[in-house]
């Protein structure tokens, strides 16, 4: 078996090995295809990301308000919704049918809709890891809030939050990660990401092994970029004893 990684130095429409690698006077070569889904695929899952932070905070919040029970509900309902159908099904909603009841959304490019849906999908398992972190302090904390003059709002943007979001990192790493890589079923809907890539490059000059090996590199660095940096994140951010004291007064 012979490999040949001259096949990123092809020009895409003329198959031709061209002398440098990146493409020139218009020149497209498949390591330029490369490079430009994986600024895709890396828009996707950052995109996707801050929607799933902001709405699984709010929701995972609203799933701890003392006495608004049918809020609670209300977030529940969601977290079941969006973590118990397939991300595909996902996908394809947002695709076909949610344009279909609201016509205003036919104008808007697939890559958009990807992101809502991977955003809104990832949003569920958040909020439950928020949920989680809120549970997993000290009842005290909240007392405490109320106790100097906090408002429930207060409470929780400068006591509860802060805390729990600490407490929630290495699990929020991992959902950070699983989001890059779920990215990838956005090649159902004709986004140029890397998987796209990889299937239309392979049928392209049948050098398959070259150009899932390379797309896999990717996948692999940029999964280790992102824990580095939650890693990091975490240190920074880390509370003295707030564990401990987390699991031996939370209940």
């Amino acid at each position: 078996m012979s490999w040949d990684w001259q096949v990123f130095c092809q020009d895409t429409i003329t198959q031709e090995v061209e002398k440098s690698c990146f493409g020139k006077n218009g020149e497209i070569t498949y390591l330029d295809w490369m490079l430009s889904a994986w600024g895709w695929t890396v828009s996707v899952s950052l995109l996707s990301l801050v929607i799933a932070l902001v709405i699984g905070a709010l929701v995972g919040t609203l799933r701890t308000l003392p006495d608004r029970p049918w809020v609670v509900r209300l977030g529940n309902a969601w977290v079941e919704l969006f973590r118990n159908i397939p991300l595909l099904v996902h996908i394809f909603v947002w695709y076909h049918v949610v344009p279909s009841i609201f016509p205003a959304m036919k104008s808007l490019p697939g890559f958009v809709l990807v992101v809502l849906a991977l955003g809104f999908f990832t949003s569920a398992r958040i909020a439950e890891q928020v949920r989680a972190g809120i549970q997993a302090l000290p009842r005290g904390q909240r007392y405490a809030g109320m106790a100097v003059g906090f408002t429930t709002f207060q409470c929780y943007r400068y006591v509860l939050l802060p805390m729990a979001f600490r407490i929630i990192i290495p699990p929020l790493t991992s959902e950070t990660m699983n989001m890059f890589k779920n990215s990838s079923v956005a090649f159902a809907v004709s986004v140029a990401e890397l998987t796209m890539f990889a299937m239309q490059a392979q049928e392209e000059t049948s050098r398959g092994i070259e150009v899932y090996l390379a797309v896999t590199a990717l996948y692999v660095v940029s999964a280790f970029a992102i824990n580095r940096i939650m890693a990091f994140i975490e240190k920074r951010a880390r509370v003295p004893g707030m564990i401990a004291a987390g699991g031996a007064g939370g209940h």
